[in-house]
């Protein structure tokens, strides 16, 4: 089976792909508001051409209006008056104290100091007439329906002009921040090229390392000159372990996966033993609590998984402190007494090359070699932290993975 690389490109443009969401949100957030901003000011811009437009007619109608009040005004027989009405347009007139004289208006008016205004669905014209006081009245008010064409031409126009306007500025947007993250980028494949090139390096020394020390005879050996022994082994184990991660990343995730069936329970034994040395440096004992359980994996693969668990509950864990290794048929469960991991970070863990404690050794790649072979095969892992209180990290496997035995049993 080729294992597919979209899952680790995915996890490793992880950071890339954040800061160029971050960016864009904010960035089209920006023009949004600007195009807002710019939106508004046209629909002003329509609206104040609209009321222009409307003052000359409405002038024209209030100047015939008044012409209207001043004959009515001046006929000899008053039972006979009809205030004048037109098909185009109501009015209202009030006295010099704004109090109404007589009014057709839908609405009542609300200002006696501005000309022209849109109240409701209406607008308001307001004519100051002359000292002569024909009918009593100063103001007169002139109101007709407002059509609301320019408001629809005025929405549409915003509408298109601002889609166009967005889609541009986002294509330049996005040119732009493609531009601003090409270091970051240049340094990711630096930083990846680097490793490849070392991983080259340091196999044969750990090698040569390992088996001269295991080849030691311990017995001639002095008290001091074997805890000589013993640091030296830490540190051969833990140049191996980081050797093998580097190895995992840039040489076995790329090759054909050996599918077979694994026996969880002795993998564990034998890599807590392999682990053990390293625990007893920093006082960390194990719990076990194992029971028999089959997978059907690369066993590679889900060595690089026990093995980096394990790893890091003793790297981040306190002095004396212990880990807790629980296997069940459908999972399992690494749990320590560590640093643990602020909540809002901890789906940062899985990050490559994400470190949260500088003073501890690692690329910080296994973690994210961890979460690419979870995808792979479709198991699910959960972490459960508290600061100062521990981590616990729970792998569960698909159901299809186990049902695959039975189907060789079943044969």
């Amino acid at each position: 089976m080729l294992v597919s690389k979209s899952k680790d490109t995915n996890l490793y443009r992880n950071s890339e792909r954040r800061s160029l969401f971050r960016f864009l949100a904010l960035y089209i957030t920006l023009v949004m508001l600007l195009l807002l901003v710019l939106g508004m000011l046209h629909y002003r811009s329509h609206e104040a051409l609209m009321l222009s437009n409307q003052r000359t007619l409405m002038l024209n109608h209030a100047n015939k209006q008044y012409k209207a009040i001043k004959k009515l005004h001046n006929e000899e027989y008053p039972e006979n008056r009809v205030y004048p009405r037109s098909s185009q347009f109501r009015s209202a007139i009030y006295d010099l104290s704004g109090k109404k004289i007589f009014s057709l208006l839908k609405h009542c008016p609300e200002h006696f100091g501005k000309d022209i205004y849109r109240i409701s669905k209406s607008i308001h014209f307001l004519k100051t007439l002359d000292d002569n006081y024909y009918l009593g009245a100063k103001y007169l008010f002139i109101e007709m329906d407002e059509d609301f064409t320019w408001r629809r031409e005025a929405i549409k126009e915003i509408l298109l002009y601002g889609a166009l306007a967005l889609v541009v500025l986002g294509i330049f947007g996005l040119f732009f921040v493609r531009i601003f993250l090409r270091p970051m980028r240049d340094s990711i494949t630096l930083l990846d090229n680097f490793i490849k090139d070392t991983t080259h390096e340091l196999n044969t020394p750990i090698s040569a390392i390992l088996a001269n020390i295991e080849m030691m005879d311990r017995e001639q050996m002095g008290e001091k000159n074997e805890k000589k022994l013993v640091r030296i082994n830490i540190a051969a184990k833990t140049v191996s372990h980081l050797y093998q991660d580097l190895t995992y990343l840039t040489l076995n995730h790329k090759r054909k996966s050996n599918d077979e069936w694994i026996d969880l329970k002795a993998l564990i034994e034998d890599r807590v033993e392999y682990f053990s040395i390293l625990a007893t440096s920093k006082k960390v004992s194990f719990t076990l609590d194992l029971e028999a359980s089959r997978l059907f994996i690369d066993g590679v693969k889900i060595a690089r998984v026990v093995d980096n668990l394990i790893s890091n509950a003793i790297k981040y864990n306190k002095r004396n402190g212990s880990i807790i290794i629980t296997l069940r048929e459908n999972y399992f469960i690494v749990e320590d007494t560590g640093i643990g991991i602020d909540a809002q970070k901890v789906n940062e863990i899985f990050e490559r090359y994400r470190r949260f404690n500088s003073s501890e050794g690692g690329f910080g790649i296994g973690l994210n070699i961890v979460k690419s072979i979870i995808n792979e095969y479709g198991l699910e892992i959960t972490v459960h932290s508290l600061l100062k209180q521990g981590t616990t990290i729970k792998v569960e496997f698909p159901k299809n993975l186990k049902r695959k035995e039975e189907g060789v049993n079943n044969g």
